[in-house]
């Protein structure tokens, strides 16, 4: 009996080693996978791995999301260099218009103004050009043409601001399609399974990702827009009071 009980001890004993050595073999195996998987993934590009995961998200409501994106920079751009080109040296300007009512007067003044850009220069030019009736006139003018330079100051921003609106709207609305599809296989199957509704849900977590990204990057444009805007129109108004303070001191 001792004997049998040794000679069984050994060959389970020996049957372990035997389990835990193949059990080594393969956690060996399986993490060498995942090293060479992890540095394949790590050597893509950002690049690539977008393209990648922009296909698998769907060519449905990605190409939507993505043409607002399109849209939307297109939209920000022509309002970044227009409002560039809208800038001016507000002080420089006042002085030149001060030292030209000082010399040559009026004429003079508004000769000024027509040769530099911006809307500062234009509401200059609409109250000069008003001031030979009364400086009631001229600060009737300045106030009207400052509304009319406010409006092509902000032309086009309110399609920027929709844009940021719709394209997380887009991809809430892709996500819940996704889901829908998911369901609507676990219900024809009739067995819940991973494998089944990964790729359903896939693309509706992708296509929200991509709706919340396209609407941080507008937003950022938005708010820098938005900021130029407020500091062109403060020195538009401040410049009018300065104009109607010059025009009166002209007059006297």
């Amino acid at each position: 009996m001792a004997g049998l009980f040794v000679l069984s001890t050994n060959t389970v004993s020996a049957k372990a080693n035997a389990i835990v050595s193949n059990l080594s073999s393969t956690v060996a195996t399986a993490t060498i996978m995942l090293q060479d998987e992890v540095t394949a993934e790590s050597n893509k590009g950002f690049t690539q791995v977008l393209k990648e995961q922009f296909i698998q998200g769907g060519a449905g409501f990605m190409g939507i999301v993505l043409l607002c994106l399109i849209l939307g920079l297109a939209v920000a751009i022509e309002r970044i260099i227009y409002l560039n080109m809208a800038s001016t040296n507000t002080s420089k300007l006042k002085q030149q218009v001060e030292d030209a009512l000082a010399t040559g007067g009026i004429e003079a003044a508004k000769e000024v103004c027509r040769n530099t850009k911006g809307p500062v220069a234009s509401i200059y030019y609409q109250g000069l050009d008003r001031a030979g009736e009364s400086i009631e006139s001229a600060e009737k003018a300045v106030i009207a043409y400052g509304g009319v330079q406010m409006g092509q100051l902000e032309k086009n921003v309110s399609w920027l601001s929709l844009f940021i609106a719709i394209a997380p709207m887009l991809g809430f609305m892709g996500t819940v399609i996704g889901m829908i599809q998911a369901f609507q296989k676990i219900s024809a199957v009739g067995n819940l399974s991973a494998s089944l509704i990964a790729g359903d849900i896939q693309v509706a977590l992708l296509t929200t990702v991509f709706g919340l990204i396209t609407a941080i990057i507008l937003q950022i444009f938005y708010n820098y827009i938005i900021a130029k805007i407020d500091s062109i129109v403060n020195d538009m108004e401040d410049s009018s009071i300065t104009l109607i303070d010059m025009l009166v001191d002209h007059k006297k």
